[in-house]
């Protein structure tokens, strides 16, 4: 089967039109190669150590064991500086607290938000690969459906060949049974 004219004409367009990720498909679906390449080890093998780190800080930064160590670090900084006022790093109000409070969320929301673009970047990839697969599926449907018609068109004319045959020969007998009868 020609995949390249059979795609022409499921997608009802000419194949100079085909976008990158159709063509890619239609070149799998004709050579008989799988879709499904990992995309999420593609995607990691991609990553550099920014990346990494930024999804690390971003997974620590959100989630409960920071939260919990946060709050007992809070706590433990100030009864510290409230216990011992004489001898105080930080006394009420808390200002140095305050700067590294301030400092930490200067850096870890553009850290987050780092990761959260490579994310939604992840995302659409995996999306596009999706749009592949279910492509490729549904070519294979079609060239199945258009060979199983060509099968059934075949098997139709064979049967109506095979009927023609019977009939010339049903018409033979009853021109042979005729003449018999003519003789007698």
């Amino acid at each position: 089967m020609d995949y390249l004219r059979a795609a022409e004409r499921w997608f009802q367009k000419p194949d100079d039109s085909f976008g990158a990720a159709e063509r890619r498909v239609v070149t799998k679906a004709a050579r008989r190669l799988a879709m499904a390449d990992d995309p999420n080890r593609q995607f990691d093998s991609e990553a550099t150590l920014g990346d990494r780190l930024a999804d690390r800080v971003a997974r620590f930064g959100g989630s409960w064991t920071f939260i919990v160590s946060f709050m007992v670090f809070l706590v433990c900084w100030a009864l510290l500086n409230s216990v011992n006022k004489a001898h105080a790093v930080d006394p009420y109000p808390f200002i140095f607290l305050n700067l590294i409070l301030s400092m930490l969320a200067a850096l870890q929301a553009p850290i987050i938000m780092m990761s959260q673009n490579r994310q939604a970047y992840k995302d659409r990839r995996m999306a596009s690969h999706d749009y592949e697969i279910n492509l490729k599926a549904e070519i294979e449907i079609l060239a199945l459906h258009e060979k199983l018609d060509a099968l059934r068109t075949h098997q139709v004319q064979e049967l109506i060949m095979k009927q023609q045959q019977q009939l010339d020969l049903l018409q033979q007998l009853a021109t042979r049974l005729e003449a018999q009868s003519a003789k007698q």
